[in-house]
C-alpha cells in the first residue's frame, strides 16, 4: 500500500492525464491529507522509487542534462532524450508564486514512472513562494533547481532570473528556505556576472554554504548574445571556487563541444538547450538526429497530447539538417498534426503508431 500522497491534487491528476494508459499507475488511499474526499481513487505516479541524481554524480564522472527550456523540455521531449544518452532532464522553468497559488499552473508540470531523475526549475524572488513551491512538488521530482539567469528584460522587471545574479544574499535566503522544508536535492542555475567575476564567486559560495547540492554555471553574461563565444575561464574558476558538483551550459552542440568544456573547465556535467533541440540524440554520438528518434517523439508527443505548435516546432528542430529550403517552407506552412503526420510518412517513412 502506497503512503498517503501530500496536498498536490492538481499535479497528481496532470500527472495522470500526461501518461498514456499503459503507463499510469492506480493507488487507492484513504486518507484526506490529499485534499481528496476519503475513499476516493487516486491518479499518481509518485510511487515508484526515484532515481538519485546524488548518486549520478558520484557512479558517473561526467553527467549529460538537458537545459530548462520554455514549452520545450516537456513530459514526451524529456522521454526521449532519456533513449539517447541524457542522464538528467529539466522542465521548463516555473513561477513559484503562480504555481504555489494557481490549479491551473500547477497543471502544466506533468510526470510518469519514466521520467526520472527530473529537476524542477523554479523562478522566484521570495523565499516564502519558494518554499511552498517547493513543497508541493517534492514527492514528484528528483532535484529543485532555483533560475538566478534568465536574462529576459521581464524576467528583471519581475526581480527574478538574473537579476538575482546582483544579490547573494537574496540567493542565499532562497535556498536556505527551500533546505528548511524539504529534503530534495537542490541547486542553482546562474550566469557570468556582467562586470564583476568575484560577485559569481561570492554568490556560489554563498550559495554552497545553504546547502546546494550541485551549481550550474552559464558562461555567457545576460547581455551577451546565444552566438558569442563561451567563457570557459569564469566556468573554470566556479568549479575551483565550490567543492559540490558543477555542470557547464553553453555552447554544447556535440560531444566534441562537450569534450572542449571538459578539458578546459574540469566540470562535472554538460547541460544543452539547443543543441538538443536540434538532435536530441547527440550525446548518444549522432551527428544527425535519427529518424527513429523523430518517430519516437512524434509518438510519445501525440500519446502525451502536446499542442500542435509545440509538436511542430520540434520536428523542425530535429530534421532542420535533414530538409532542403524547399521542403522547409512547405513543411512550415503544415498547420495540423494529419498534415505533419503525412507528410513525414510520405518523405521518411516515418509512422504513428497511435
Amino acid at each position: 500500500m502506497a503512503p498517503p500522497l501530500p496536498c498536490l491534487n492538481s499535479v497528481v491528476r496532470a500527472a495522470y492525464t500526461d501518461t498514456p494508459a499503459h503507463k499510469r499507475k492506480h493507488i487507492s488511499t484513504n486518507t484526506s491529507t490529499s485534499g481528496v474526499p476519503r475513499g476516493s481513487p487516486i491518479y499518481a505516479c509518485a510511487c515508484f522509487v526515484r532515481q538519485s541524481i546524488l548518486q549520478l554524480f558520484e557512479d558517473k564522472p561526467r553527467l549529460n542534462v538537458c537545459a530548462p527550456m520554455v514549452r520545450y523540455s516537456k513530459g514526451a521531449f524529456r522521454e526521449v532524450l532519456r533513449d539517447y544518452n541524457v542522464d538528467i532532464a529539466y522542465t521548463p522553468m516555473i513561477l513559484a508564486d503562480v504555481f504555489k497559488s494557481s490549479e491551473f499552473a500547477r497543471d502544466d508540470y506533468t510526470t510518469n514512472d519514466t521520467d526520472s531523475p527530473v529537476v524542477v526549475q523554479f523562478a522566484a524572488h521570495d523565499p516564502a513562494d519558494l518554499a511552498s513551491a517547493a513543497q508541493l512538488v517534492a514527492p514528484y521530482v528528483d532535484g529543485i533547481d532555483l533560475n538566478c539567469g534568465c536574462p529576459q528584460k521581464w524576467a528583471l522587471k519581475e526581480k527574478i532570473g538574473a537579476y538575482l545574479s546582483d544579490k547573494p544574499e537574496t540567493v542565499h535566503e532562497m535556498v536556505k528556505a527551500v533546505r528548511s522544508v524539504v529534503s530534495t536535492p537542490c541547486s542553482v542555475k546562474i550566469r557570468k556576472h556582467p562586470t564583476d567575476t568575484r560577485v559569481t564567486v561570492e554568490l556560489v559560495r554563498r550559495a554552497q554554504m545553504m546547502g546546494v547540492d550541485w551549481i550550474t554555471i552559464h558562461g555567457r553574461t545576460r547581455h551577451q548574445r546565444s552566438t558569442e563565444p563561451i567563457d570557459y575561464d569564469i566556468i573554470r574558476l566556479v568549479k575551483e571556487s565550490v567543492s559540490v558538483p558543477v555542470l557547464a551550459n553553453g555552447g554544447v552542440f556535440s560531444l566534441e563541444d562537450a569534450e572542449e568544456m571538459y578539458e578546459k573547465t574540469g566540470v562535472d556535467g554538460v547541460m544543452s538547450a539547443r543543441g538538443l533541440l536540434q538532435n536530441p540524440a547527440f550525446f548518444a554520438g549522432y551527428t544527425h538526429t535519427p529518424l527513429e528518434c523523430v518517430e519516437k517523439y512524434v509518438n510519445r508527443a501525440l500519446a502525451y497530447g502536446t499542442p500542435t505548435f509545440i509538436f511542430h516546432h520540434h520536428i523542425m528542430f530535429m530534421m532542420e539538417s535533414l530538409m532542403s529550403n524547399v521542403e522547409r517552407k512547405t513543411f512550415n506552412c503544415l498547420s495540423s498534426v494529419p498534415a505533419i503526420l503525412d507528410h513525414l510518412s510520405h518523405y521518411y517513412g516515418i509512422q504513428c503508431a497511435l
